[in-house]
């Protein structure tokens, strides 16, 4: 066994892991759905308090900031999201087509990345989540999943206009537990899919490139109103249907000790390449959240930082953990990035810096440019992710907020990415002349995509959540 195997394989098994954001009854990584009121003073005297909310967690990443809740009732908690951008590439990609992000698609327009309208049902115990992602993530997000090759009847359109939707059922046991069924988000690589969550527009690979739902069951058990476990049983990685005949496996355990640090556990086990059963799979992702400073008075009135690790590898199937040889490629992946953030004026402002770096060879988690309108499925000749195929790339970012309202934020974000090859759209672009021809990402007779090794972007955003 590799030596990549026997830390990662131990790590995921020592893992079970949670993380998500919390506000009362909305949804959040806790998952903590209010309780019914208490029928006897005897049995409110027993009720143990709710997960998290001993502090206040509007701080972190990944976690709305909102403190009220304006469609709030008895049955249902409304919710409703506009994130609204416009992004420059100072690369000048004549189709206006940015390549290698899950957050940001084109350069030199104003679109809309997601239009959310949903909320969560609770009633006795029942439980439920529904939001909608029309706009961007609607095509995006889907085209990044190649489980719909396989097999019939068009997962990707099945649930294109769907980010979270599910049912479930709560015990009033512990500090409560919870039963979940459909799609909902996994909190890998720290941030929310929704920008409104986060620190930064566009975070760096870590999480941009790690999955942003997932689809099945997952079992939430708080045994403390400071900690959280849960197991997953879903299809696979970031993905509508199953890549192979095994189900992807895995948890998240979240602990926050106390109202200034936040520590999260990311663990994975699948089998994740269309077509190669004997392919594994897994994936350790860890995290740590520290407000060091918290002066709601003082013209800087909080101050804060992230840091994530991400470890994983790929084994049998054609390719090894480590060690690897010309029959059978080491097929890894190592990252890592680190945020920091400070507030002003009573959190009026808000300003981030932050960056991070990945090592990724065999491609695996690398996010394929849409060269002639290639997907997950497609691939392109025109950039491989073969076993072997060499990856590295790296980014920085400065994102300043205008916080005029807990339901607004304005954000101008300045970004730098980069690798190690040709990966990010040109000024010729990924479009053949006339648009797409033949099947997506196929070779064009005559013609080449103009990828490049950095892109400077400037991204203004809009975004609204209540």
């Amino acid at each position: 066994m590799s030596l990549a195997r026997r830390v990662l394989v131990p790590a995921m098994v020592a893992g079970l892991a949670v993380s998500a954001p919390l506000t009362a009854r909305a949804q959040d990584s806790s998952g903590a759905t209010p309780e019914p009121a208490a029928q006897a003073p005897a049995a409110a005297a027993e009720k143990k308090p709710e997960p998290f909310a001993f502090a206040d967690f509007s701080w972190l990443t990944g976690n709305a900031r909102t403190k009220e809740l304006p469609l709030d009732t008895k049955a249902f908690t409304g919710e409703f999201r506009a994130d609204t951008n416009f992004t420059y590439s100072f690369n000048k990609p004549i189709d206006d087509t940015i390549s290698g992000s899950s957050e940001i698609f084109r350069s030199g327009e104003i679109q809309i990345t997601q239009l959310g309208i949903g909320g969560d049902f609770h009633y006795e115990n029942v439980r439920g989540r529904l939001m909608t992602q029309f706009g961007m993530y609607s095509q995006t997000t889907p085209r990044n999943d190649a489980s719909p090759g396989r097999g019939q009847w068009n997962l990707d359109n099945a649930y294109r206009y769907l980010s979270e939707a599910y049912g479930g059922y709560h015990w009033d046991t512990l500090n409560g537990v919870n039963v979940d069924a459909g799609i909902f988000m996994s909190y890998v690589g720290l941030f929310s899919y929704y920008q409104f969550d986060n620190w930064a527009y566009q975070p760096s690979y870590v999480s941009s490139n790690t999955p942003w739902f997932f689809n099945g069951v997952r079992i939430q058990i708080f045994p403390s109103d400071k900690l959280k476990i849960e197991p997953w049983i879903i299809n696979g990685w970031q993905s509508y249907g199953k890549f192979n005949h095994a189900p992807g496996l895995g948890g998240q355990v979240q602990w926050r000790p106390n109202g200034s640090i936040s520590i999260l556990a990311n663990n994975y086990w699948g089998t994740d390449t269309l077509g190669n059963p004997d392919r594994k799979r897994v994936h350790t992702d860890d995290s740590i959240q520290v407000k060091y400073y918290d002066e709601p008075g003082a013209a800087v009135s909080k101050a804060a930082f992230t840091f994530t690790f991400d470890a994983g590898c790929e084994y049998g199937g054609g390719v090894s953990c480590s060690g690897g040889t010309p029959d059978s490629p080491s097929q890894f992946f190592l990252g890592f990035m680190a945020y920091h953030r400070l507030w002003f004026n009573k959190d009026l402002f808000g300003l981030t810096v932050g960056g991070g770096a990945i090592n990724n060879p065999g491609r695996y988690l690398v996010l394929i440019p849409p060269i002639n309108g290639a997907t997950a499925f497609s691939g392109t000749p025109y950039f491989t992710a073969s076993p072997g195929d060499r990856y590295k790339a790296w980014d920085a970012s400065v994102t300043f907020d205008y916080m005029p309202s807990q339901f607004v934020t304005f954000r101008i974000e300045g970004n730098h990415r980069a690798a190690n090859v040709a990966y990010f759209s040109g000024e010729g672009g990924v479009t053949p002349p006339g648009g797409n021809t033949g099947p997506p990402g196929s070779m064009v007779p005559g013609w080449a995509p103009d990828l490049r090794k950095a892109e400077n972007r400037m991204t203004a955003a809009l975004l609204v959540k209540f």
